[in-house]
């Protein structure tokens, strides 16, 4: 069994403590005595520079945080019944390394616009579920790029709709993601 704490200091210092919790040694968490984060500071200049000037820890302990990461970079276009289109930025707070569309916020968009798709059809006495998403990752979405992001009910049975969702440059046209998301539509509970 490993030392629960491979290097502690004096109480009061501002040196690092490690705690280890692998046999090899290697480091799982790191902080000062006090409770201070040393990469706070990193941490905070990351958020500044991808435009969330304010974080707050609070903010996103809610059921659904990452909606607020959404909500400045995907507007509703049109709403029918089976299809739903939206429009997307590539802002910094969803770009990569590279300034491309980050995949995870890929992802994040493809099932809300898979979620808002299926609620076309499955009526509000069902929950759905998602069982699975897939994504195909073409090309790159360069950052400030305008996104058009189309959804259409491939197919919708008593227990499963299938969703197909499009991500395609609002000026060339060009596909650049394709997401197939299935769901399992289930009644709600009569308790």
């Amino acid at each position: 069994m490993a030392n629960p704490c491979s290097k502690a200091t004096v109480p009061g210092s501002r040196e690092l403590q490690t705690s280890s919790s692998s046999p090899g040694g290697a480091a799982t968490s790191t902080k000062s005595d006090d409770g201070a984060n040393p990469y706070e500071p990193q941490v905070m200049g990351f958020f500044k520079r991808v435009g969330m000037h304010d974080p707050n820890v609070e903010n996103y302990s809610s059921r659904d945080f990452y909606s607020n990461l959404l909500c400045n970079t995907l507007k509703t276009h049109t709403v029918r019944r089976g299809h739903v289109t939206c429009l997307a930025t590539v802002t910094p707070a969803v770009a990569n390394y590279f300034g491309g569309l980050h995949g995870g916020a890929v992802a994040a968009i493809a099932e809300r616009v898979a979620i808002a798709t299926s609620r076309t059809v499955v009526g509000v006495d069902k929950e759905i579920f998602l069982v699975d998403l897939g994504i195909s990752y073409l090309s790159a979405a360069p950052k400030d790029a305008e996104l058009i992001v189309d959804g259409a009910v491939v197919k919708s049975g008593r227990n499963i709709t299938a969703v197909s969702i499009e991500f395609k440059m609002k000026k060339t046209g060009k596909l650049l993601f394709t997401s197939r998301a299935t769901f399992h539509n289930s009644p709600l509970a009569k308790l």
